[in-house]
This record gives structure tokens, sequence and C-alpha cells, in this order.
């Protein structure tokens, strides 16, 4: 059987740094914050999408922005960005092409509203689009209907490791020639009380009221993760047709993995054996050595746990070559975006590939002596990349990482 490679020939993103790809590039460039806190009554902090963020009604009418999710929503909109760059949808038959996105949490901002209205009101007044306008699966569905896809259609739902695992599996169809072309990424918005309220009994948020400086991943003062929403969304495509229709191959999906710390429901194995496990698979996949690896895109939460493991793991896998590579934590400018998180990761990652360019972890003022790598802290810093990897790991032990490579 014929063994595919996999383009990129798309990327498509929305977050707290702004409403494309391009803006938030520039902005992360410049080591800006997309954090503020959530609003006057409560005073947490968290990435969220700029107020002036309109939806075209050419991706969704007003009246089916009032029935789905505002994580269809940036999924619309990213997925719109990506496919204008890569201009893949006239090339290639509908029946392989197709859809496989990462969602962590779905509609909960609707779950709420209509259990409002059930506990008020009563079950009849139920919207008769609650149920397709909040189920994880329909982040892919409305991107297949848009666009008339008629190929693989469904959404990964694995916490903080979705986006990863949908990207994986994306390629992982290209490559056996299941598919041609498949949009991929992550999709996330759950921002609400009730939400927030669930994550800071679990003392998994940051407290810091400074909004701007309060994910600061590797920092000796952080103290917990900063939540975030938006898309990150990659047009992944075969990339001998993509070469053949005259693509501009922005670069190569060339190594992935999934593994599992298979240790707590949301604490990380205290060696970092799965993070450790998954990245050294990822890079056995990609057939190249730990010292060919120029730039991670670390998963960086800003939590204390979670960061002094990933860097122990880090080490391990990669070695002296471990204080040679530059790692970010691009999480200290956009909070966490949870299911989206390596959706949006993946496309800085392939941002640096192209400009040779690493975004800055801000905020790290005072490193924590446990976190001794090149974090880029808060500046951004031009070297050669050729390969750059994404981690991503969530509760329940799962764990997803990605290699890019330069074309």
């Amino acid at each position: 059987m014929k063994v595919n490679r996999v383009a990129i020939t798309g990327l498509g993103a929305i977050c707290g740094l702004g409403h494309s790809t391009n803006e938030i590039w520039n902005n992360a460039l410049e080591g800006k914050s997309g954090i503020s806190l959530l609003s006057p009554e409560n005073s947490v902090p968290v990435g969220r999408v700029k107020e002036d963020f309109q939806l075209s009604e050419d991706l969704l009418t007003k009246k089916e922005q009032a029935r789905f999710d505002r994580f269809i929503h940036f999924v619309m909109h990213a997925t719109d960005e990506a496919f204008k760059q890569s201009g893949g949808l006239e090339y290639h038959s509908k029946s392989r092409m197709g859809a496989i996105l990462g969602t962590g949490m779905g509609g909960i901002p609707a779950i709420e509203r209509n259990h409002t209205v059930f506990t008020e009101k009563g079950a009849r007044r139920i919207s008769p689009f609650f149920i397709p306008g909040m189920i994880p699966n329909m982040a892919s569905g409305k991107v297949t209907m848009h666009y008339g896809l008629h190929g693989a259609n469904f959404t990964v739902a694995s916490a903080c490791a979705s986006a990863g695992h949908a990207l994986s599996t994306a390629a992982s169809m290209i490559i056996s020639g299941a598919m041609d072309l498949v949009v991929s990424g992550g999709c996330e918005s759950a921002m609400t009380d009730f939400t927030i309220g669930g994550f800071n009994v679990m003392r998994a948020l940051s407290k810091n009221q400074d909004a701007q400086s309060a994910s600061r991943p590797f920092d000796t003062n952080r103290d917990g993760f900063v939540m975030g929403e938006g898309a990150g969304v990659l047009i992944l495509e075969n990339y001998d047709k993509a070469k053949e229709r005259g693509a501009n191959i922005l670069a190569e999906l060339v190594g992935f993995s999934s593994s599992s710390d298979a240790y707590h429901v949301s604490a990380p194995h205290p060696e970092g054996r799965g993070a450790a496990l998954c990245m050294k698979q990822a890079l056995d996949h990609a057939e190249i050595t730990p010292d060919q690896i120029d730039y991670i895109n670390a998963h960086g939460t800003s939590t204390p746990l979670g960061d002094a493991i990933e860097t122990s793991a880090i080490k391990k896998v990669f070695g002296e070559s471990a204080y040679k590579l530059n790692v970010s934590s691009t999480k200290s400018m956009t909070g966490h975006l949870l299911g989206a998180a390596s959706g949006i990761e993946s496309v800085f990652c392939v941002q640096s590939l192209l400009s040779q360019k690493i975004a800055p972890t801000i905020n790290l003022d005072n490193p924590d002596p446990a976190c001794d790598l090149n974090y880029t802290a808060l500046h951004p810093q031009e070297r050669k990349v050729e390969y750059a990897l994404n981690n991503s790991f969530g509760f329940g032990g799962t764990n997803s990482c990605l290699i890019f490579k330069k074309v």
C-alpha cells in the first residue's frame, strides 16, 4: 500500500489575540496578551475572543447563529480562512474530502441556557435546536454541510488533547489513501460561570487578578491555567496531489503519536512517563532524531505540577539537545483553549516554520529552577527551524504529539 505524505495548505485561527492567523501571529511575536477579566462581576482572567467578532452570514445565517453554539461559530470562521488560503475545494472529489475536528467541552453554554429554561418554564419551552446546536460532532457536521464534503465527518473529544488527536486521525486517513483532503484542528467556547466554577473548585485556574500576567508558564509564581476560547484549523492534503494542483504547501505533518499516563484523572504522571513516551514515539514516526527538533510548542499550561513535569519529560527524551532547542508556551498569551489547544498551537508551529521565528513565553519573569530550558522568555527569537513539535496533554492522562517539517 502506498504511504502518502501530508501537506498543510491552509491555516485558520481565532482566539483572544485576534480574528485571523496573521493578526494572531503578529500579536504573538509582539508578546501581546489576549487575556482579560471575564466581567466586572466575575474577576476571573480568561482569553476571550474580542467582542467585535461577527461571524459572516455567508457561513451561518443569523437564525443559524442563534441556533448553534459559539464553538461552531469559531470553527466555521477559522475553516473559511483556511480554505481561502488553501484553494483545494475545487480540485478533489467531494467524496474524498472531509472534516475531523476536536473539542473538549462542546456546547456547554447551550446546556446551561436550556437548563435554566427547563427549571424556570418547563421541558416544553426547551429550544428544539438545543440538541443539534450543542452536540460536539456538529463542529465537523456544519463544516461538511457548508462545503458539501461527503468524506469523513466526526469530532474527537479527548480533553485538552482533542485537536491533536483529530489532526493525527486526519493525517492517518490521508497517509492511508482514504481521504485526499481533511479539515482538521479544534474549537472551543466553554466560558461560563458554571464551567469556571467547576475548574475553580479543582483549584486548576489562576487566581491572579492582573489578567494579562495571569498565565505565566514555567514561572516560579505560576498558580494555575487561564481558560481561553477560539479555534485553530489546518487543511491537510495529500502532498503529491497538492503539489500537482500547484498549491502553496505551507508545511508537512511528518510525525504524530498518542499515549496514556494510565495514572490519574487530572494530574500528570509525576515522572512524565506518558508525555515522554508520546514525544519519543512521534520522533520515531517522523524517522528523525531528537537533535533535529528546533522548537517545541509546549503544553505549558502554567500549572505548578504540569510545567515542571513537562520540562522533565523533555529532558528525558531530548537529553543534551533539550538545552539547544527553543521551547515556548503560547498559552501565556492565548490562555488554554482546552480541546482547541493543539489546533491553535499547530498553527503557531507552522508559522514558526514559515517565518523562522519563535513566539515568546510572556510573563516569565522569575523562572522556576525546575524549569531550566530555553523557554524563549519575554521576547521572540529568530532561528533556523526545520522541525517543530507540539505537545498537548489532557485530563484522563491522554497525550498527543505532532511534528511539523519546513518545506
